[in-house]
């Protein structure tokens, strides 16, 4: 069995430097809209407890594949200037310059595109950019990384109030959470004696597997499977001897953008060679951001998996 669903311009930029650099060429950047804070919305508080003014917001960087696709959501798509690596929806954000890895994040780079607003996931790195990033003029908003409905709502509300689209979050989020719940409910029909042990990996050369407190579990957990890595926490390697022990029925892994991981490159693994999984050669590739990002989108990553785990319901 093998699920397969959905499947820009690069700038890269050295690593932060001196922050005294930084700071005036911030505020270069900035001096021509000074005066930015008289069209200031109200002040939100974000992901780190910081209170922050958006501002005009008419110029924004996005970091981190669920925040670019809840601005779009939104109807901000042609405010981005600029989004990470990792956002790759809507197709139209190819078009936009692409920052790298949000967890790898330049300071200059990211003035360099003169943004009066930064939508950041709460874990964009490194740390030493992002105590940079807090101390410049540009207001910078950290979004919650939460791996429920409820996050997401959170998410959507703290987005919308930096936009100044309060009445367009509520929208946006009625009808997310409504979708959520009826993909979830779906899952929720599967009977404990015929949920499936599935265990998602990042890839194939370490087999790093998600346990607890992961996207990747919730999404399981949500679909009606069973992750029996869910006695770690976050991503751990997991041995030959684990794998047996574990003995999933179904593997889960990210499409790498060429067509794989096939079956024959999965259970061609010593490691998953001996799994229940690769009797039935049961694998299931679902595009990374589309599974993991918990977004607008979560709802049909849920029935998309439930449906490639119990395809007769």
């Amino acid at each position: 069995m093998i699920g397969r669903v959905g499947e820009g311009k690069r700038i890269c930029w050295s690593q932060p430097g001196r922050i005294a650099a930084v700071l005036l060429l911030a505020l270069s950047v900035l001096a021509p809209s000074c005066g930015f804070k008289a069209l200031a919305a109200e002040t939100v508080v974000d992901a780190l407890g910081r209170s922050v003014v958006p501002g005009a917001a008419t110029r924004i960087v996005t970091l981190g594949s669920d925040v670019t696709e809840i601005a779009h959501a939104l109807g901000a798509g042609e405010r981005i200037v600029a989004v990470d690596r990792g956002s790759k929806y809507p197709p139209d954000v190819a078009q936009k310059p692409n920052v790298g890895y949000r967890r790898q994040l330049s300071v200059e780079g990211l003035v360099s595109l003169r943004p009066d607003l930064i939508l950041a996931a709460e874990d964009s790195g490194p740390p030493e950019a992002v105590e940079v990033l807090k101390s410049l003029a540009i207001p910078i908003v950290f979004v919650p990384q939460d791996n429920t409905p409820q996050g997401i709502e959170r998410k959507i509300t703290l987005i919308a109030a930096s936009l100044g689209l309060e009445d367009k979050g509520k929208a946006v989020s009625a009808e997310v959470l409504t979708a959520f719940q009826a993909a979830a409910d779906l899952a929720s029909k599967i009977p404990p004696e015929r949920r499936k042990k599935v265990v998602f990996f990042h890839g194939l050369v370490k087999l790093s597997a998600a346990g607890a407190g992961t996207s990747a579990d919730a999404i399981i957990r949500y679909a009606g499977g069973l992750n029996p890595m869910d006695v770690v926490q976050g991503y751990k390697a997991a041995s030959e001897e684990k794998l047996v022990e574990m003995a999933p029925d179904v593997i889960l892994m990210m499409s790498d953008g060429k067509g794989g991981p096939t079956p024959e490159q999965v259970f061609g693994n010593r490691a998953l060679a001996a799994t229940p999984a690769a009797a039935n050669k049961a694998l299931v590739v679902l595009d990374g951001a589309y599974m993991i990002g918990f977004g607008p989108r979560t709802s049909d990553a849920i029935r998309d998996l439930a449906k490639a785990l119990y395809p007769k319901g």
